[in-house]
């Protein structure tokens, strides 16, 4: 009997082994196209062009991070992309916060109806509604500025959806409770409401920052002075200019990539207990 017990356990461990050898090698797959950016960044001028393609640069050099700086201005689209995803994203979760609160626990006229009229238009390619959203903000005259940007990304019907579906699960009993004691709703928002929602606020914060930062194309459309330009159409541009500079590319690939990958590894704990504790059903 034991025996057997002694084989099982030596079974599960071996595929326990196998299965952790198979995902350290898919992560190190993942991770293999980040490390070859990162290492093209660093070498010589055309050294990551020779054949084969070397995978470690035979002299580290920082040539092309200080290039895009102080000749490409590189500095300045970045503060652009900051300031463009940091605002949409604060904006983005005080405007869902409040409409997927209201559609998950207060009760007006039309909710129900209002709510399924907002999924069906998630249906609707981005693509369409592009060309009638840039003709209202020129009507506006928000072309080719900063609220030109912002303004379309301050609520998502995606946004509400994953605020709404999270506050679903939140005890009506709490909320009578504070409306008892005196609270507005306003209060209860604030109070009540934000703190229980952080981790679907901070997956839906990391959502939105990323899809910013990484926006190519409403930046492209909106914006035509290229000071205001975010690192994404900068560096559409720059490939333009620079075409056989690869090197060049990978160190304003690498300034991209940074950012983001940062966030994401801060904010990994809360984003996957928002993902997780997320999944309710109504």
């Amino acid at each position: 009997m034991s025996a057997t017990r002694g084989l099982q356990g030596l079974r599960r461990r071996g595929t326990a082994a196998v299965l952790h050898l198979a995902l350290a090698g898919l992560a190190a797959a993942t991770l293999l196209p980040l490390f070859a950016m990162v290492s093209a960044s660093l070498m010589p001028s055309g050294e990551s062009t020779m054949t084969p393609p070397p995978w470690l640069p035979s002299r580290v050099t920082f040539e092309h991070y200080r290039h895009l700086f102080t000749r490409l201005s590189l500095g300045r689209t970045l503060a652009n992309s900051v300031l463009l995803a940091g605002s949409v994203t604060a904006l983005s979760l005080l405007v869902n916060s409040m409409a997927g609160y209201a559609f998950a626990k207060l009760r007006f006229a039309g909710r129900d109806r209002l709510f399924r009229a907002l999924l069906s238009a998630m249906v609707v390619p981005a693509q369409v509604a592009m060309l009638p959203l840039f003709l209202l903000l020129k009507q506006l005259g928000l072309v080719n500025t900063y609220l030109g940007v912002i303004v379309p990304g301050m609520a998502s019907i995606f946004g509400i959806f994953l605020v709404r579906l999270y506050a679903l699960s939140l005890p009506d009993e709490l909320l009578d409770a504070a409306r008892v004691d005196g609270a507005s709703e306003w209060r209860i928002y604030r109070s009540v409401i934000l703190p229980l929602c952080r981790p679907v606020l901070v997956t839906l914060g990391v959502f939105t920052f990323m899809g910013t930062w990484n926006d190519f194309m409403w930046p492209l459309v909106v914006l035509t002075d290229d000071r205001l330009y975010t690192l994404p159409v900068a560096l559409a541009n720059l490939m333009g200019e620079h075409v056989q500079d690869n090197e060049l590319m990978m160190a304003g690939s690498v300034l991209t990539v940074l950012p983001v990958l940062v966030l994401f590894l801060a904010l990994q704990r809360h984003y996957v207990e928002g993902i997780t504790l997320g999944g309710v059903k109504e």
